[in-house]
């Protein structure tokens, strides 16, 4: 893991202007900011590979930031490590147990809730799912009802619903004029997400002028209305089974 606290000009390094900041909504002034990079999608199946946690101010700087590196006990699919630079080779190498470092992640996102900040995860149902699953592993205790969180993906289609195009965090990001250097890396992926999230407060002040509580809220019903409209889409063009979950922030 390394863990660094770092002070940045961030209005010269971020780019952020002083109306951008002033414009903000409360919440988004600090955040704490997680992401995983992992071996699959399934994540009753998936292992962490590589993972961050960080906290950025509010012109996007980071002040805070931990990093690790996994050896999963498995083989990391050439798919996946294709997406995020990491094989099997070097997590067996550089990696550390997940019996170390899953607790390490989850003492890392307690600290942010202390603190009082809102937790930005991009895909919130992914990553907070894939950490409880291995929290069951490793036999430690899991993040218990994590709030509040912030996710640029539901905050992105609830407040721009009909922007065409692909909503992954590189076409949010560019959507946004967020930057991303290093796509898929748990780093590059968390620190800008918790961004877009200030872009999006920024964008769309007048719809998200809430408090943290009441816009973690706000996601639970946003997400589970937006996962019934694709279920009925799915259904009525391509297959009449097709089932998803709303639940949100974890399932």
């Amino acid at each position: 893991m390394t863990d660094v606290g770092v002070q940045l000009d961030a209005v010269t390094t971020v780019g952020v202007t002083v109306e951008e900041v002033a414009a903000q909504a409360a919440w988004s002034r600090a955040l704490g900011v997680f992401d995983l990079e992992t071996t699959g999608v399934d994540t009753a199946v998936a292992r962490i590979v590589t993972a961050h946690v960080g906290v950025i101010d509010e012109t996007g700087a980071v002040v805070e930031r931990k990093d690790w590196i996994v050896d999963p006990g498995v083989e990391i699919p050439e798919g996946a490590a294709r997406v995020h630079g990491i094989s099997t080779e070097r997590a067996r190498r550089f990696g550390r147990s997940p019996y170390e470092v899953v607790p390490e992640i989850i003492a890392a996102i307690r600290s942010v809730f202390e603190r009082g900040f809102p937790l930005v995860v991009y895909n919130a149902p992914y990553d907070l799912t894939l950490l409880a699953a291995e929290a069951a592993r490793v036999g430690v205790p899991p993040l218990e009802l994590p709030a509040p969180i912030v996710d640029p993906l539901v905050l992105d289609k609830a407040v721009d619903r009909y922007r065409k195009g692909k909503r992954t965090l590189e076409a949010a990001t560019a959507a946004y004029g967020v930057p991303l250097v290093g796509a898929h890396d748990a780093g590059a992926d968390a620190i800008a997400a918790g961004r877009l999230a200030q872009a999006i407060a920024v964008r769309f002040a007048e719809h998200l002028d809430l408090s943290a509580v009441q816009l973690h809220e706000k996601q639970v019903d946003w997400c589970r209305e937006q996962a019934a409209r694709f279920e009925e889409y799915m259904q009525r063009t391509h297959d009449p089974a097709f089932t998803t979950s709303g639940a949100w922030p974890c399932r």
